[in-house]
């Protein structure tokens, strides 16, 4: 039986205070198991970023529990959150994040060595993930010598690199092409396929298919959720 990675429990979150106040999440209740990935749609300010940032340890809810692999999160020391969200927990976003000053290998090394890892282990790491990713060719080359789309490949081999079980997308094919798109979430799926548990926001139905299930939020509650092409056609309507 395969292990839940992403349990949140009820999670709540409010921001602004009076007249300013919005609730962003509403009793979110969410699990998502390995080998498992979870589209999250709905219109700007529904509350999809704010789900994955506390998914990932970034930000506090108000109440509720938000565990990865087995640990709650907001009620451990920062340091030990500091340290899951190093070596569990991979972020991948729109706009890459690369360290332009770096090659492509440099990049995805870099969060092991951070976290003391040989030079030397992290590179054989960072390779192993490059080619999981099929882009290991580029591996020497600086972020502004590369494609879009071989920037988020890069981006996603970053965010797996290591032991990392749990990957979190935020919109990350929103600035490339339909073709370049297909090959990113191509790759993230496989990497969800090898074993880690996978969520997705993005506004792209095609993206979306590429997931197990597909939720729909609204005003901070996931209020549809598809299975099936049939089912995310109908989900699509609600959007």
């Amino acid at each position: 039986m395969t292990n839940t990675l992403i349990d949140l429990q009820d999670i709540r979150k409010t921001y602004g205070t009076g007249d300013a106040q919005v609730q962003a999440l509403a009793g979110v209740t969410l699990q998502v198991r390995e080998g498992e990935l979870v589209a999250v749609m709905g219109a700007s300010g529904s509350g999809k970023s704010t789900l994955l940032a506390i998914s990932g340890g970034l930000e506090r809810p108000d109440s509720g529990t938000t565990k990865v692999d087995g640990m709650e999160l907001f009620s451990t020391t920062e340091k030990v959150l500091a340290k899951l969200r190093r070596q569990t927990i991979g972020y991948v976003f729109q706009d890459f994040n690369l360290i332009p000053s770096l090659t492509a290998i440099e990049n995805v090394a870099l969060p092991l060595e951070l976290d003391g890892v040989s030079r030397g282990e992290a590179r054989r790491a960072a390779e192993e993930a490059l080619e999981l990713m099929q882009i290991k060719e580029i591996a020497k080359r600086f972020p502004d010598q590369i494609s879009g789309g071989q920037r988020q490949r890069v981006a996603i081999a970053r965010s797996i690199v290591g032991s990392r079980k749990v990957i979190l997308a935020d919109e990350p094919t929103g600035a490339l092409d339909s073709r370049t798109s297909e090959a990113v979430i191509r790759a993230l799926r496989e990497r969800i396929d090898g074993g880690a548990a996978g969520i997705l926001v993005t506004h792209d139905a095609k993206n979306a298919a590429w997931a197990d299930r597909i939720l729909l939020i609204r005003d901070g509650a996931i209020v549809d959720e598809a299975r099936t092409k049939r089912d995310l056609n109908e989900l699509m309507k609600n959007v």
